[in-house]
């Protein structure tokens, strides 16, 4: 029987809330394979390294990102024989959902680092007249590797997590308004949704939310009320799409 030498890596998929907008963190890469495209951070696991931990030391060498308050999960585990031109490597990819997080700054062999946005990546990879030869592609926005397979995985996890469980709230501050709530699930799922149906359904999913007992204006117009996160680890019913 004939063994084929595989190296182990891992690839994260960070995501954010910024301006009304669902971003994902890339990287250009400083070196080949790819050299020049946007990329997942991420890379291979050492010797005395799990797999978690591989994936935090990388973001903060590529990134300069702190990893210390990041809860991680994995996605799936990607290993076509021909995803990556150095050979044959398998990698566990994980996602996170953070709020506010700074700005990155590029270390490793990350030429820049930078928030994007999902929509224009997905779009951008999806689109079939975007040019051809290798320049035409990096320019593009096209990701290295099967990092758009990666990345469109992930960000299906994510939205289906905002259906059953309170996650969209760790994007919010302490102390959030249901408008402001909404505007989370409108980023993370891509859709408009009707502020008198979401409103009602936030309010009548038990323990979903609770009511801080004070208003804001900073939505603009009439005080609005503030609520925090509620008891809820899953949503019951769902808030489905």
């Amino acid at each position: 029987m004939d063994f084929v030498p595989l190296g182990l890596a891992t690839d994260l998929v960070i995501l954010t809330v910024r301006d009304g907008r669902l971003q994902v963190l890339l990287i250009r890469r400083g070196i080949p394979p790819y050299q020049g495209y946007w990329a997942l951070p991420g890379g291979f696991v050492r010797p005395d390294e799990d797999l978690e931990a591989t994936a935090r030391r990388e973001l903060v060498e590529e990134t300069g990102l702190s990893a210390e308050r990041l809860h991680l999960e994995q996605v799936a585990t990607y290993g076509a024989p021909d995803r990556d031109p150095r050979g044959r490597v398998v990698s566990v990819a994980y996602l996170a959902l953070v709020p506010d997080l700074p700005a990155p700054v590029a270390g490793s062999d990350a030429a820049s680092a930078s928030w994007t946005d999902v929509t224009d990546v997905l779009q951008v990879e999806a689109g079939a007249d975007v040019g051809a030869g290798a320049d035409v592609r990096r320019d593009a926005g096209r990701l290295a590797f099967d990092h758009h397979r990666i990345l469109a995985d992930a960000v299906e996890r994510a939205r289906a997590k905002l259906e059953y469980s309170p996650l969209a709230t760790a994007f919010c501050p302490p102390e959030f308004t249901i408008s402001e709530l909404r505007g989370v699930y409108e980023a993370v799922w891509g859709i408009p949704l009707d502020p008198r149906n979401f409103h009602r359904k936030v309010t009548k999913t038990p323990d979903f939310v609770a009511p801080a007992g004070a208003t804001t204006t900073r939505d603009g117009g009439r005080p609005a009320q503030l609520f925090h996160r509620g008891t809820a680890t899953t949503l019951h019913p769902p808030m489905t799409r």
